[in-house]
This record gives C-alpha cells, structure tokens and sequence, in this order.
C-alpha cells in the first residue's frame, strides 16, 4: 500500500514523521506532503493544494494508494478523489472536515476557529498566523485557503472506501456531529483515536497501526 499524507491547516508533512516511519518500517510506501506555503508573490488558494495533490497521484505507479487527510485536509483530499477518485482504494479522513459541494473549511468549522482565522489574519488580511501552542515549524496558511469553497462533481457511489478517524471529544471541536452521523452511513467505517485533534503527533502509533489495519 502506498499512503499519501496531507497536514491540516498550519502544519508540514514533518507531523507525520513518526507515523510513516512506523508504516515504512511494516513494507508500505508513504509521502508526506508539505502544501504550498508562504510566497513573496502570490497567496495559494485551495485549488493551488488540490493540484498540488492531484499531480502527486497522478505520477503515482499502479500501487493501490490511500489517500489521508488530517483536518483542513479534509477539503484537499475530497478535492483530489472527486478528479482521481479511480485512482485510490481508500480515502482516509483524520479528524478532518468533509464537504459537500460547495463547502468551506469557513463554513464547516465551528465559531472558535473562525475567529482565530480572523484574528490571525489581521496583520495583512491574508495570511492566518500560526495558533499559539503549534509545533515551530508550523507556518502561516493563506486565509484563501480556509474560506474558498470546494466545487465536487463526482461524489456518488465512490469507487474507493471511505473512513473517518475521530480524535475524540475536544474544546471547540466541529467534527463530532460528522463524526456521529458517519457512524450511521453504511458507505463509511468509523474509528477512533481518543487523544484530541493532532492524533499524529499524540498517538502516532496508534494511527500507523489502524492506517495499517485498513490496508
């Protein structure tokens, strides 16, 4: 199995560095992907990681490829199965959003987050600074990012299996309604990993090993 790793909002392909070492070390590929970040001239947008994606699937071999996707990634990863979906035999959803046409990270997140993108992006109107408390790595994400809406046109009966991995129940959360009715959408498996949002970094183990589990 070949696992593609996209980072949520802020972060690098580095979150998941103890995660593919775990699954490297069980015989399976995996790319880490760090999204296009801080530019002198010119602010990406959620296409700009979409394509950014998509083209990594695209020079991919014939390795049946799960798809993974913590948080904002959510977005970029249905954005990229919706192109490529024939392309991928799982998609895997990490304490991550899961839109519908025409969705935002905005409008699907709950009102903490909203206002930290706004308060975070006051110093120029377009970059979201990072959040107290993230990793030093972390950089600024363009507010483009956050409030553009994704366009899907190839939603129905997927190819490819779908599952959602919650972290559990934390302050400000917005998944744990989705969380709750995916449990009861027969097109979906659903597990979890009780540590918060960042299961990468607080139980990389634990998400190797259930990534594998899927496989």
């Amino acid at each position: 199995m070949r696992f593609v790793m996209v980072p949520g909002g802020w972060q690098g392909g580095w979150v998941f560095d103890e995660v593919a070492a775990e699954l490297r070390g069980a015989g399976h590929e995996v790319e880490a992907v760090t999204l296009a970040e801080v530019e002198a001239d010119r602010v990406p947008n959620l296409d700009d990681h979409i394509e950014q994606v998509t083209a990594i699937i695209e020079g991919s071999d014939d390795t049946p490829i799960a798809l993974c996707g913590h948080s904002y990634a959510g977005l970029v990863i249905a954005g990229v199965a919706d192109r490529l979906g024939d392309r991928l035999d799982h998609l895997v959803f990490i304490d991550a959003y899961v839109p519908d046409d025409g969705d935002s990270c905005w409008s699907l997140t709950s009102d903490p987050f909203r206002e930290m993108f706004i308060a975070g992006s006051r110093g120029d109107g377009r970059w979201v600074a990072v959040p107290e408390g993230l990793d030093p790595r972390a950089q600024p994400q363009s507010l483009a990012t956050f409030v553009q809406s994704i366009k899907l046109r190839n939603t129905a009966n997927p190819s490819y299996q779908r599952t959602y991995i919650s972290g559990g129940e934390w302050p400000g959360s917005p998944f744990l309604e989705l969380t709750e009715r995916l449990r009861n959408d027969p097109g979906w498996q659903v597990h979890e990993i009780a540590v918060g949002h960042n299961i990468a970094r607080r139980d990389p183990l634990g998400l190797a090993a259930l990534l594998q589990a899927l496989s």
